[in-house]
């Protein structure tokens, strides 16, 4: 009987996967930068890249630019909050937030820690607090910026981190077998269903998960459940974003601009 089900879930999800509707895709316009890494546009619509190893914040005229060349490769940035931008640096094991103007605010070196910690992974969470996972112990924290307390959160992980995400009230995972994992901010850790496969995860939000599979682009929506291909858009991406149904691909040429019409 086992058998029979896994079977039938297999069956179950090739058939979703044979059966993706397309997405349509409109260009709205291009833009010409000469960027190392795209990371993606804020919620007052500024556009943050890194060239040379340092972060640069455009808008029509605007421009900011923060560089810590001490402190080697930025590793990471948090665009969540664009008024509190974290900016990480794994190699020196240290974080700085940043405000709108791309001013240094504070710097938290995570090896001077009253509990020092090797931090692999990070994110914004509500409160004033930055989500850290330490690479020693596979302990996902709570750090306060405001007075330096750290909290643990959930168990430590039992298998490494391939992929992850997170937003102010969650700290989502991908490990190496496949599994997805959520963790509140209150500790509670649950297992997400999802039924789909893949090559390589490129961009997930709270609705949707970008991924690539046998060369195409697909969407899954976690509310739906359900699979789309995108088409007519450059497969030699570089990285991509996508925030109010925009859907922003990095190449070598710069960043192209598209909207997404759901079938």
């Amino acid at each position: 009987m086992k058998l029979k089900i896994t079977l039938f879930l297999l069956l179950s999800s090739f058939f979703v996967f044979a059966q993706a509707e397309s997405e349509t895709t409109e260009l709205i316009d291009e833009i010409t930068i000469n960027a190392d890494t795209f990371i993606g546009y804020d919620k007052f619509d500024f556009l943050y890249f890194i060239k040379d190893n340092a972060l640069f914040k455009v808008k029509d005229h605007i421009s900011e630019t923060y560089k810590n060349l001490a402190l080697g490769q930025i590793t990471k940035v948090d665009l969540l909050n664009p008024l509190k931008i974290i900016v990480f640096y794994e190699r020196f094991n240290t974080a700085i937030t940043l405000d709108n103007q791309l001013n240094e605010t504070l710097k938290i070196k995570f090896s001077e820690l009253k509990t020092p910690l090797v931090v692999s992974k990070i994110g914004i969470a509500s409160q004033n607090q930055l989500w850290v996972f330490d690479e020693i112990t596979s302990q996902l924290y709570l750090y306060d910026t405001g007075n330096g307390t750290l909290k643990s959160v959930g168990t430590p992980l039992s298998e490494a981190i391939v992929f992850y995400n997170s937003d102010f009230n969650y700290f989502e995972w991908m490990d190496k077998s496949k599994n997805w994992y959520q963790c509140s901010v209150f500790g509670t850790i649950k297992k997400l269903d999802y039924a789909f496969d893949f090559d390589s995860i490129l961009y997930s939000d709270n609705e949707q998960i970008f991924y690539k599979k046998e060369g195409k682009v697909l969407i899954f929506n976690r509310n739906t459940m359900k699979i789309t291909s995108v088409e007519n858009i450059d497969k030699t991406f570089k990285s991509l974003t996508f925030k109010n149904q925009i859907l922003s691909i990095f190449t070598n040429q710069g960043i192209s601009n598209f909207k997404i019409t759901k079938p």
